[in-house]
């Protein structure tokens, strides 16, 4: 079996390489662009990645056709379109009482040049989503893990204009961080390795985000809690569940994730067949707890290799902070 054909990923500007620069430091911005033309030339030559299943469209090929064989296929696709809204709830005991009842909306995993209608059951999940405070984002905005990027960002730009409030974001493993300028120029906050304030009627808590702790290892937990007071409630951005001991003992109150799909394509009861995630089976869909850290892995609102889901709906999340 040989690599197909696949134009690579466009070179970085000398303009967004300097804006970067300046975020994350040069060092980790030349760790992360070595590491993914190192990735790249894997998918094109014959590396360690050279047989990456997502990396192989005549497997997604030879899946799609199983889905027909066994009927499935078009009920999966319908299924990856009907987006669920699920709410979860974190209790802190030491949450400020301003921010009881606070609201994040969490997307992950949007994959959105999928499919052309991909973005647009998006968007009509996110018009019955209801009220929210703020918007995370927890990475995997292309499909690809290389290449170009550009329908991937027309519609992050389409799901972008129905979002409100403040938008926080970090990258997945399917990102290259030559995303990241766009993506902050419509209007999101990046957190490349870093924590931001939330204020809320003279009261703060913190939110971190991290780099992708799966495919590029780019994470930098230390950096990262830096600026968090001791004692302040901290919520933790990692685009995969695998990375719950490092939050727990760091001493984050919450982690949100993705990554995992939930499975995608799963048997009858929602049990996965595959979970790409170092984590346990526990922590990979929904809400979990590690010692003092609380956490929630959402299976996403994309899809990834093929546009099916079965036995596992997509989803958007709503999570509300609550004073316990």
């Amino acid at each position: 079996m040989s690599a197909p054909h696949h134009e690579r990923c466009p070179p970085i500007s000398e303009e967004a390489y300097q804006r970067l620069a300046e975020r994350m430091g040069r060092c980790h911005l030349d760790l992360r662009l070595g590491i993914e033309h190192d990735r790249e030339s894997w998918v094109f030559g014959q590396g360690r990645s050279f047989f990456h299943i997502e990396n192989w469209y005549s497997v997604h090929g030879l899946l799609r056709q199983a889905l027909k064989l066994c009927l499935l296929h078009e009920r999966g696709r319908r299924n990856a379109r009907r987006i669920e809204i699920r709410r979860n709830e974190f209790v802190f005991k030491h949450l400020p009482a301003a921010f009881d009842g606070y609201t994040l909306l969490h997307l992950s995993d949007l994959h959105l040049d999928a499919a052309a209608d991909i973005p647009e059951a998006l968007v009509d999940a996110l018009g019955r989503a209801g009220a929210y405070d703020a918007c995370v984002l927890t990475g995997d905005y292309r499909v690809k893990t290389f290449g170009p990027y550009q329908k991937a960002m027309e519609g992050m730009a389409r799901v972008r204009g129905h979002l409100a409030g403040p938008v926080y974001a970090i990258l997945g493993n399917h990102d290259t961080i030559r995303m990241a300028p766009g993506l902050e120029d419509s209007g999101m906050r990046l957190l490349l390795n870093e924590a931001v304030p939330i204020e809320r009627a003279g009261a703060t808590i913190w939110l971190a985000g991290i780099d992708d702790p799966h495919y590029y290892r780019a994470e930098n937990l230390e950096k990262a809690t830096d600026p968090i007071p001791e004692g302040a409630v901290s919520i933790l951005l990692s685009h995969s569940p695998e990375m719950y001991r490092h939050a727990a003992y760091a001493r984050f109150d919450a982690m949100l994730s993705g990554h995992t799909h939930g499975g995608q394509i799963c048997l009858p009861g929602g049990v996965p067949v595959i979970l790409n995630a170092n984590a346990p089976r526990a922590f990979c869909n929904g809400p979990w707890h590690y010692h003092g850290l609380q956490g929630y892995t959402s299976v996403g609102s994309g899809v990834c290799i093929v546009d099916v889901r079965l036995n596992c709906p997509p989803e958007i999340t709503l999570h509300t902070l609550r004073r316990g």
